[in-house]
């Protein structure tokens, strides 16, 4: 089993709920860049509108404002993967034209009926997300029967309607959506038995880092979750994750290699 791709995050946003501000102006987003390649990034996941629970939404202009002078920067410097975080095809066709190489809507397509008709006429692989709610309002009472039937139920719901609209599901990662509309108990059970979700044949993405869940467990302010955040990545190995996304990526380099020492041991 190959170790998973690391996915550093770069919130080109004033509100995101780790690092919001931080990295809202093109200078400082290139050097987080510069410091996530140093660290073993495989891919930078760029966005530039925050989905935090409770957030508010922005425009489309201001969203791309915000993400493709940061793109550009970085194709020009770097041939590193970048995947644009958003939800708007807008947004999504712009930062393709600017160098990024794949889509992760948070949707998983369904927020804009533009968006469809564009990953069927590009060949960039899709991330789409499993999400009860939307962000303004997830969090307020989520409810399952059964947490892990219902987002396989609802990948499998996704994938048949893409494939009828003619996208090839073969370019689709998923990813559970680890905090977007989930509860405590929901979130450990999705990380519990997310090896199941490998059955629908797809790449699997974990976003998992830094959330608040973490904090229900530990009592620790944002800033200081990377290493349980780390922890969580090396045991999602074993459930066949192909792609951890992640704030630190140093702290899950370190981990996966960890993990890579006791595999190869006698």
């Amino acid at each position: 089993m190959a170790l998973p791709k690391i996915m550093g995050i770069l919130n080109v946003t004033p509100d995101s709920f780790s690092d919001g501000g931080q990295f809202d102006s093109e200078a400082s987003a290139c050097s987080q860049v510069e410091a996530l390649l140093v660290s073993g990034a495989d891919i930078i996941d760029v966005g530039g509108e925050s989905t935090r629970p409770f957030a508010k939404p922005v425009t489309a202009k201001e969203e791309l404002r915000r993400v493709i002078p940061v793109i550009r920067t970085i194709r020009r410097h770097h041939s590193i993967p970048i995947s644009i975080d958003t939800t708007k095809a807008e947004v999504a066709s712009q930062a393709i034209e600017a160098g990024a190489d794949i889509i992760n809507d948070i949707s998983a397509l369904r927020q804009d009926p533009e968006m469809v008709a564009l990953v069927r006429e590009t060949s960039v692989p899709v991330i789409i997300m499993h999400m009860q709610g939307t962000p303004g309002d997830m969090q307020l009472k989520p409810q399952y029967r059964n947490v892990v039937t219902e987002v396989i139920d609802f990948f499998q719901e996704r994938l048949t309607w893409l494939a009828e609209q003619g996208v090839d599901t073969k370019r689709i990662t998923v990813d559970p959506g680890i905090g977007f509309g989930k509860s405590l108990g929901h979130n450990l059970s999705l990380l519990k038995h997310m090896a199941e979700l490998k059955s629908l044949g797809c790449p699997l993405l974990l976003g998992h880092s830094r959330k608040r869940f973490i904090a229900d467990i530990t009592g620790l302010e944002v800033e200081d979750r990377d290493l349980p955040t780390a922890v969580i990545s090396a045991i999602a190995v074993e459930s066949g994750v192909d792609i951890l996304r992640v704030h630190n990526v140093a702290a899950t380099r370190q981990a996966l290699q960890m993990v890579a020492a006791i595999r190869e041991a006698d």
